[in-house]
């Protein structure tokens, strides 16, 4: 047997006799998700089995280095164990903005000590991370951002508000975007990490059209941050945030990697009746089975150094596309029954809420529209208008 077929054979064999029963069944809800933390709240103890055993693995973040607490897999390892994993049906371990969007840029940007101190306490889950980019009249046009930092000679005073920061009430600290020189739009914004119990910040849930309150509006009043707390270079934060877009984007198109025949799965008796809806349910099954290879190939191209920088961009538009139009066929197989909101049969509306919230997909991390933009700029070089 070659080296890869040694390594499948052992990954296969460790994860059936590690991975609980519990987590290899798919997630129900929001609360089957682990997102670990200063102070983590599991919903049964296989859960936490689980992470701790990815943990010791270095299987949380399989393809980051050892001594940040991965396992240092190659890019051809860390796909058998993704393969493997499907193939039992085992959970993600950890769901994490700092494995998905932190991570990645500190591996890039930060020094030496930053990487040691934060990468190993994400990997094992010991530390939730939230966003800070978005402020009130600058969303898309992020460079507009006025949050300030006001330089204190060992650290900055930080004024200012982001908002639609997803579960900063639940954080532990933020990645933030802050004006440190206001005479220059782009090269005068900064790259901060603080802690979300610093004295000065406060947040506040947005409720959404769902019901649901997964954002907030998010406050800094003379927040207190130490120089050491900078990634990257002073006043050159965009070029981090760019780096972190990008990864944020291509985890938001994985909502459109659900499991195939997943919408079949919950209405089968009206598939049976119904021809037309079967065939728009065959079409999205085929639709993500090509959504995954294009996933592959370009994870096989970054990973060999030949990616396109826009790539993230297609991912973004055509996997948050896609989960819209898995819940709309949820809703349109549930027929009146699926728009039923508070009941116990409904499990609280799940399915109408949870169609809701799909909307937001093409708006954060880029709307659709800036990302069919970058596209056409980018990848097909088409004329501005």
């Amino acid at each position: 047997m070659s080296d890869l077929e040694n390594f499948r054979a052992e990954t296969r064999a460790w994860l059936e006799a590690n991975c609980p029963p519990e987590m290899r069944e798919p997630l129900k809800d929001e609360s089957d998700a682990c997102w670990g933390g200063r102070n983590p709240t599991f919903k049964n103890e296989a859960q936490k089995i689980w992470m701790d055993r990815m943990a010791e693995k270095g299987w949380t973040v399989p393809d980051w280095p050892k001594p940040y607490g991965g396992a240092g897999l190659s890019p051809a390892e860390s796909k058998i164990l993704r393969e493997e994993m499907a193939k039992l049906g085992c959970r993600s371990p950890l769901s994490s903005f700092g494995i998905w969007m932190l991570g990645p840029a500190l591996l890039k940007f930060g020094t030496e000590e930053q990487k040691v101190h934060y990468l190993n306490q994400i990997a094992r889950g010991e530390i939730r991370w939230c966003q800070g980019y978005s402020e009130p009249g600058s969303g898309s046009d992020l460079v507009s951002l006025q949050t300030f930092g006001e330089d204190k000679g060992d650290h900055w005073i930080v004024n200012g508000q982001k908002i639609w920061t997803s579960y900063a009430d639940k954080a532990d600290w933020i990645f933030c975007l802050v004006r440190t020189d206001k005479n220059d739009k782009y090269k005068g914004i900064s790259f901060l990490l603080f802690d979300m119990a610093s004295e000065g910040v406060s947040t506040k849930p947005i409720k959404l059209i769902s019901g649901n309150s997964p954002f907030c509006e998010t406050f800094f009043d003379n927040v207190k941050v130490p120089k050491h707390q900078i990634v990257g270079e002073l006043n050159r934060g965009w070029d981090v945030a760019k780096y972190l877009l990008g990864h944020e984007r291509e985890m938001i198109s994985g909502a459109g990697n659900a499991p195939m025949g997943s919408v079949g799965a919950m209405h089968k008796d009206l598939m049976a009746e119904d021809p037309l809806l079967r065939g728009d349910m065959a079409k999205l099954d085929v639709d993500t089975l090509a959504f995954r290879a294009m996933g592959e190939k370009f994870i096989d191209e970054m990973k060999a150094g030949k990616g396109h920088p826009a790539q993230p961009n297609m991912m973004k538009y055509f996997g948050t596309e896609l989960n819209k139009r898995r819940h709309e066929l949820v809703m349109a197989a549930g027929g009146s029954d699926a728009l039923e909101w508070e009941s116990e049969a409904s499990k609280g509306g799940a399915k109408p809420r949870a169609w809701l919230r799909t909307k937001a997909n093409s708006i954060e991390g880029g709307t659709s529209e800036v990302m069919l933009n970058v596209v056409a700029k980018r990848i097909l070089d088409l004329p501005g208008a």
